[in-house]
């Protein structure tokens, strides 16, 4: 029997890539649209708090709500795509990211605190099944030796979302005028229930939209083909375990370090606007722009930076600089003030927006058969959002002082640089 030729196996070789290319394009634009939705948290956080009168502990179970999900839904957003493939885990994640956006119109029209919440913990488990897949999905689809720099340009969309939804958010939910208490206690209980109300339907027109966003592109996934992607390839005879994926030693590392990574970065997007507002003295639509053609300029730029710098600089080595960079901006933010403190901020997106697909993409590497379990696993590390911001949340409240809660990222992005230097190397015990 012949053998094919080297120039054969090279053509057909080019026709898989290529034939990877429209579901790349696809799986990208989820990333996007999870990062659209998350984004548009740092500007929910604050209305949130005018409306309903919360402390910032209060306000921080928004986090609390969304990054829950993740650690509730990762298991078995791992089990359904081990069982039923990538494509499945994604059509269930758009259908209950569009439900759960749609949520949002009889939560605003209750007034209802915990409904928000509700809805916040829909969206955010269809984003755990988006993520479970989509991340994984990405790095698989294309060459394993490009393959952090391939989950890194997807998550550059992602990027492109922390611009965009700070803005249009900050002009479409925030309202103009920002009462103060004393204001407040002046008007007539009519008067202050009309404002309250207001401020609490500003949210139904956009996330309608984006329901509807959402369930038109699950449609799309549902008419096209998608290649399953086999990891068993890398580990013929071998059963896929809890057990098994837990003595990969850098895979445990990886998932301490998306748990801080996670945490360090609500804090910093959440609490940003009131932090804008407290050290630099700027009203809040003011402030969700800084937060958007800033920070979120600052982080989609880092993306694509990072990408490019991959190719001479190898990603832990450029995850352990930027983590260390992290931690001086992050001890500038907290003893500065004025527009020096929402620099600093900025300068942290930058340095933030390689860290979590370096991390994943590092945590997976050498898993074969594990690879989703291991997936599953980094994911609802993601739980660190919804934790380490209670902290920072906590400290605010006690010290008056929102900028003393920044110590938190500070630690958090020491356990990443640690990761960096040492806990990413592949060990299996």
């Amino acid at each position: 029997m012949a053998l094919p030729s080297s120039s054969s196996s090279s053509s057909l070789k080019t026709q898989q890539v290529k034939g990877y290319l429209f579901p790349f394009i696809l799986v990208t634009s989820l990333f996007f649209f999870w990062g659209f939705v998350h984004n548009l948290d740092p500007v929910l956080i604050p209305h949130l708090r005018e409306a309903f009168t919360l402390n910032f502990l209060q306000a921080s179970l928004v986090d609390f709500s969304v990054f829950i999900a993740y650690f509730v839904m990762a298991l078995p957003a791992g089990f359904i795509m081990r069982k039923y493939g990538y494509k499945s885990g994604i059509l269930l994640g758009l259908l209950l990211f569009g439900i759960g956006s749609l949520l949002f119109i009889p939560a605003a029209n209750t007034r209802a605190y915990v409904l928000f919440l509700g809805a916040l913990f829909v969206i955010a488990s269809g984003l755990t099944f988006l993520e479970t897949a989509a991340n994984p999905y990405a790095a698989l689809l294309g060459p394993k030796e490009s393959s952090t720099q391939r989950l890194n340009l997807a998550q550059s969309f992602n990027g492109l979302a922390v611009v965009l939804a700070p803005i249009l958010g900050g002009k479409f939910i925030l309202s103009g005028a920002t009462l103060t208490e004393a204001q407040k206690a002046s008007m007539t209980p009519q008067a202050l229930d009309a404002y309250l109300a207001a401020q609490a339907s500003t949210v139904k027109g956009p996330y309608l939209i984006l329901g509807i966003i959402i369930l038109a592109v699950a449609l799309i996934f549902a008419f096209t083909k998608l290649p399953e992607i086999k990891e068993e390839e890398e580990g013929e005879g071998k059963q896929s375990s809890f057990a098994n994926a837990f003595r990969h030693k850098h895979l445990i590392w990886a998932v301490v370090a998306q748990f801080f990574y996670v945490g360090a970065q609500v804090c910093v997007t959440s609490f940003f606007i009131n932090i804008a507002m407290d050290a630099a003295h700027i009203d809040k639509q003011t402030a969700s722009v800084y937060l958007g053609l800033g920070y979120g300029l600052a982080f989609m730029i880092g993306r694509f930076a990072g990408t490019f710098f991959m190719k001479f600089i190898s990603p832990n080595k450029l995850l352990a600089i930027y983590a260390a960079i992290n931690i001086v901006l992050s001890a500038i933010a907290i003893v500065s003030s004025g527009m020096i403190t929402v620099y600093a901020l900025i300068g942290v997106g930058f340095f933030m927006s390689i860290m979590f697909p370096t991390i994943f993409s590092l945590g997976i590497q050498g898993l074969g058969v594990d690879t989703k379990i291991g997936s599953s696993l980094i994911i609802m590390s993601i739980v660190g959002g919804a934790l380490i911001p209670l902290a920072m949340g906590g400290i605010a409240d006690i010290t008056k002082n929102i900028q003393n809660g920044y110590i938190i990222p500070l630690i958090c992005f020491i356990v990443i640089f640690y990761f960096g230097w040492k806990g990413y190397k592949v060990k299996t015990v």
